[in-house]
């Protein structure tokens, strides 16, 4: 899903990550906390588990009540508490921790021909087993008119689906079919946090008034739609990545945020439901993993065989801004189309820069228009940017306004320039997002240009007497290279949490997505934008966490015994870094190669991922092995596990012996030596593969042994790598590399990433 954004910057591009909120300021406040009980310890004076709740705290505060009871993804319960009440209740038996709710936001149909799912469709299952996969979307909601969500040619409802379809605002039981098989909402934390939901502005009830979660919904399994597009803009036919595969919405997020409570209980439902995947396109942060309500939820899911996907955030090109980084979750960054939306900026000097946008409106001038800088027509220090209130209508009026990119949503400061009176905005990057170009369909006829565009028509303007420009809209070009690019906004690594685990794992497309979209809610997501669209243009890794959700279930369905951690590592493992000239994938925030902490294990290739060859796969054991690794308390690893969990005191735990599909390697001294352990399982036939290794680090020796591992079917094999540091750390203190397993047809790909302390 996307990030959650207030009305006024609502629904566009690439959305904001992570506000946490903890909000407790004073003794008598009450605020809403989760409160983590060990189930199992129940006294025997109560029968059910429910009435020791509801005793354990009525003991603390006679008034308090429960808004929600978790049964799935945790044990116990949420409820509203001052510090003091919460410090009490924390301090009894059987109560392993009471954490203040958190606020979570919204990290906001060319992908299947990119993918390649288009010459590779019969590759796919279409019988039942394909229709029998269901995608939970913990969402914004969604709007069930929508055409991708036809019914049409899918047969009867899985008989696994336990769910229902809330009645609400705006949305009754028969808004469902066998497409969209559930819906739900939930509110009661938001609510007790905010206060009750004005049905005026926001309907109580699934529906999405938002649009975001319609997007994240038909990007992982719309019907196909013939026809769609944005204002003529990427036409053509679109659908989703699964199009058999059912969809039950959760909505979970609102007009002020997303709350912990409320997400906690959403995935409880889901788990209860029976859907095969999870798709949460939401970020709060990296809390340690016994404090993330994200990663906690999720642990329950995969334990029940649920793969969740998760957007890695939209803070990039920022170092270790990554959220969702639990190793039990798919954590899934962004990447450009081959696909293009050209708007040209012509200057009055001659020069020519290349724009994008998604304006379809009224004309501009065939002439050249006056052209001027925002900062030289505002009287405040940031009138570059273009903010509300902050451009002068007499400098304005009638000319083309240069705004930069920052703080305001792009589409706003269109808005902005448009309520001055001017006639069109260019809007130049600054360094913070390079070269990156994301389209918009902006309010008035404006393009969007890169950091180097923007300096030079800067310099123009500074110069220039009487600056003129012209901007001409080119509509949809296809076919643009290089492709896939890391998006700029993209969330990076490292891992601010555990470095070994390196994230995110991979990248999906992400920019310039088109998708089904909420009729109550324009293009742009402002108020002041009475558009209304059946499909909508946006990005973010709120875009590219659907994408994966969806080829999860693709997976699913041709092999349904596979585990959340084998779908995800034939994803990993097959995912390419490289483009087909054999030069390295580019990050656009740097115009140069990108790393395993900009793109994990590179971009997702669908097709090559049906046949991974060998897998790493994963039991909740071993996750809680990896906790065990970190030193957690008993009471920290149970609120994740839900059950009695004891480390083995004769055991040796180590991060680096979780048998994950990539290597984070972190020397603690120039000269070290560190050991990775794996073990590999075979889902192809008979076969030997063998080991190559490569690093951009000299200082860095790397053995593999053994290096030849011969297979029989199902068969699962164990290596050891050895990285071994002398010599001093290069510059910024990381390296990387990969390791790749083949048998002469297969290649079974680990990026690494080495970091010296």
């Amino acid at each position: 899903m996307g990030t959650l954004r207030k009305k006024a910057s609502l629904a566009v591009f690439f959305l904001l990550f992570v506000a946490l909120c903890h909000g407790v300021t004073s003794p008598n406040k009450k605020t809403t906390y989760i409160v983590h009980v060990a189930k199992y310890q129940m006294p025997e004076s109560f029968e059910h588990h429910g009435e020791w709740y509801a005793s354990s705290l009525k003991s603390v505060s006679e008034k308090a009540e429960m808004l929600y009871t978790y049964e799935n993804a945790i044990h116990g319960y949420s409820t509203r508490l001052t510090e003091e009440e919460a410090r009490l209740l924390e301090a009894q038996d059987g109560v392993l921790a009471v954490l203040p709710e958190t606020k979570y936001e919204l990290h906001t149909t060319r992908t299947p021909l990119f993918l390649g799912l288009d010459k590779s469709s019969d590759l796919f299952p279409t019988s039942d087993s394909s229709s029998d996969v269901i995608i939970g979307v913990l969402d914004t909601g969604v709007w069930p008119e929508s055409k991708s969500f036809d019914d049409t040619g899918l047969g009867p409802v899985p008989s696994t689906w336990k769910g229902t379809c809330e009645t609400g605002t705006n949305f009754t039981a028969s808004n469902c079919n066998r497409k969209l098989i559930g819906a739900r909402f939930f509110a009661k934390g938001y609510e007790a946090m905010l206060g009750p939901i004005d049905v005026t502005k926001e309907s109580k009830s699934p529906r999405d008034d938002d649009g975001h979660g319609t997007h994240t919904s038909s990007t992982a399994a719309g019907s196909v739609v013939t026809g769609a597009g944005l204002f003529g803009y990427a036409q053509g036919t679109a659908r989703g990545m699964a199009t058999r595969a059912r969809i039950a919405a959760y909505k979970v997020c609102w007009i002020g945020g997303c709350f912990s409570s409320d997400i906690l209980a959403a995935i409880d439902r889901a788990i209860h439901d029976n859907v095969n995947v999870l798709s949460m396109s939401l970020g709060g942060g990296s809390s340690d993993y016994y404090r993330d309500s994200v990663a906690i939820g999720s642990f329950a899911a995969m334990e029940k065989g649920i793969l969740v996907s998760c957007s890695a955030g939209n803070a990039g090109p920022s170092p270790s801004s990554l959220s969702n980084v639990a190793p039990w979750i798919t954590t899934v960054g962004a990447g450009t189309l081959d696909r293009d939306f050209p708007a040209y900026v012509s200057l009055g000097n001659g020069l020519n820069f290349s724009g994008v946008s998604l304006y379809r409106g009224n004309a501009l001038p065939d002439s050249p228009l006056p052209f001027v800088y925002a900062g030289n027509a505002s009287n405040a220090t940031n009138g570059n940017l273009c903010m509300m209130g902050t451009l002068l209508p007499e400098k304005v009026a009638g000319k083309i306004v240069l705004c930069e990119r920052g703080v305001s949503a792009r589409v706003q400061k269109g808005a902005v320039v448009k309520a001055a009176g001017g006639l069109g905005m260019v809007l130049a990057n600054t360094a913070a997002n390079g070269e990156e170009l994301v389209a918009d369909a902006h309010l008035l006829p404006a393009t969007a240009i890169g950091e180097k565009a923007g300096d030079a028509v800067k310099k123009y303007l500074f110069t220039d007497a009487r600056p003129t420009v012209k901007i001409d809209f080119e509509g949809t070009k296809v076919g643009i290279q290089p492709s896939p690019v890391v998006a700029a906004f993209s969330s990076r690594g490292p891992n601010s949490l555990t470095q070994q685990i390196l994230k995110p794992d991979l990248i999906a497309p992400g920019v310039n997505i088109l998708a089904g979209w909420s009729r109550a809610m324009g293009p742009t997501g402002l108020a002041v934008d009475n558009r209304r669209v059946d499909f909508n243009i946006i990005s973010g890794t709120s875009m590219s966490c659907p994408h994966v959700s969806g080829l999860a279930a693709l997976i699913k369905s041709a092999h349904p015994e596979w585990s959340p951690a084998a779908i995800r590592s034939a994803l990993m493992t097959t995912a390419y870094t490289a483009y087909k000239n054999g030069q390295k994938l580019q990050d656009s925030a740097t115009g140069k190669p990108s790393t395993p902490f900009d793109h994990g294990a590179g971009h997702v290739d669908p097709v090559a991922a049906l046949k991974p060859g060998l897998v790493y796969d994963l039991t909740p054991e071993d996750y809680l092995g990896f906790l065990c690794a970190l030193n957690y308390t008993e009471g920290e690893i149970q609120s994740v596990a839900r059950r009695s969990f004891q480390c083995d005191a004769g055991k040796t735990y180590s991060v680096t012996d979780l048998n994950y599909p990539s290597f984070g390697v972190v020397f603690e001294s120039s000269t070290a030596v560190v050991k990775h352990t794996r073990f590999l399982t075979n889902v192809g036939p008979d076969a030997s593969f063998k080991a190559s290794v490569t690093s951009d680090s000299p200082s860095v020796k790397v053995s593999v042994v053994p290096q030849v591992l011969s297979f029989k079917e199902g068969e699962k094999k164990t290596y050891t790598v050895t990285f071994t540091s002398s010599g001093e750390a290069p510059q910024g203190g990381n390296a990387f590399g990969r390791l790749e397993w083949t048998d002469g047809k297969t290649v079974v790909g680990s990026p690494i990433s080495i970091t010296w302390l």
